[in-house]
């Protein structure tokens, strides 16, 4: 098992040639989107969002939103440390909780967001290789974290 200083170094060291592997598919756009999102999914989105870790802690004051999260899943569990279902249940919970947030506002009278946007096809067909990018580094990033978990790099290094 890695330590979560060995976890951000690694996001540190893999997140530019992610970037720059990105970038030769969809230019700069892709540059940012794949290398940020790499370190997002690395630093605030990681895999040890289930116990309380650095990754926690970098929320701030919004480590709160995960304490549901951390009571209903144990370190390690398949909702939290699998391959895609585990950076999929990740975005699902807080998509959960920013949409709650969003009707709390709406329903209050203060609309923050205008959903019809999202909802059009223009949108839909246009702006798909962004968040794909983006799910796709979270991923790959959740990935380097659980090799890390299992020694993986250990192995090899």
């Amino acid at each position: 098992m890695s330590s979560g200083f060995n976890h951000d170094k690694y996001n540190y060291l893999w997140s530019l040639p992610f970037a720059l592997l990105c970038s030769l598919e969809m230019g700069w756009s892709g540059f940012i989107v794949g290398g940020g999102s790499f370190l997002i999914g690395g630093f605030w989105l990681s895999p040890d969002l289930d116990i309380s870790s650095n990754p926690s802690r970098r929320w701030g004051p919004f480590k709160i939103l995960w304490t549901p999260y951390r009571k209903l899943l144990r370190h390690r569990s398949i909702l939290s440390h699998t391959f895609l279902l585990g950076t999929t249940s990740r975005l699902i919970y807080i998509a959960t909780l920013l949409s709650l947030f969003l009707n709390l506002f709406s329903y209050a009278g203060f609309p923050l967001v205008n959903f019809d946007l999202f909802l059009s096809d223009n949108f839909v067909k246009t702006k798909i290789e962004i968040p794909l990018c983006a799910f796709i580094a979270l991923e790959v990033s959740a990935w380097l974290h659980l090799l890390q978990d299992i020694n993986l790099f250990k192995k090899i290094w």
